[in-house]
């Protein structure tokens, strides 16, 4: 089993950053992707970035140029750096990772920007 923690999550004002961590622990000895979705209320699971093992980091258009992935291996951490954040970056975000076969989920941190 693996356990993600997330943190940094919060309130901003429209154009403000946050930092979100998720730190993965347990059977972590095959961490590959390790990534980001969101979902707002009301709206369906929307993919906002993914960073593989080896190779480049990809993105949702909605996000691409404002926000970056990143991770430390070393820690077995992703961070979702968000810049400029607009109202519609609203949402509850869940990081993710795949390990092995298998892919475990956070348990959601709120994110809200204000107008």
């Amino acid at each position: 089993q693996v356990q993600l923690v997330e943190s940094g999550g919060g309130l901003v004002q429209a154009g403000g950053s946050l930092r979100l961590s998720c730190a993965a622990s347990g059977n972590i000895f095959s961490l590959t992707a390790m990534g980001w979705y969101r979902q707002a209320p009301g709206k369906q699971r929307e993919f906002v970035a993914a960073i593989p093992g080896v190779g480049r980091a990809n993105y949702a258009d909605s996000v691409k140029g404002r926000f970056t992935i990143s991770r430390d291996n070393a820690k077995n951490t992703v961070y979702l750096q968000m810049n400029s954040l607009k109202p519609e970056d609203t949402a509850v975000y869940y990081c993710y990772v795949v390990a092995g076969l298998n892919d475990y989920r956070g348990q959601g941190t709120q994110v809200t920007v204000s107008s």
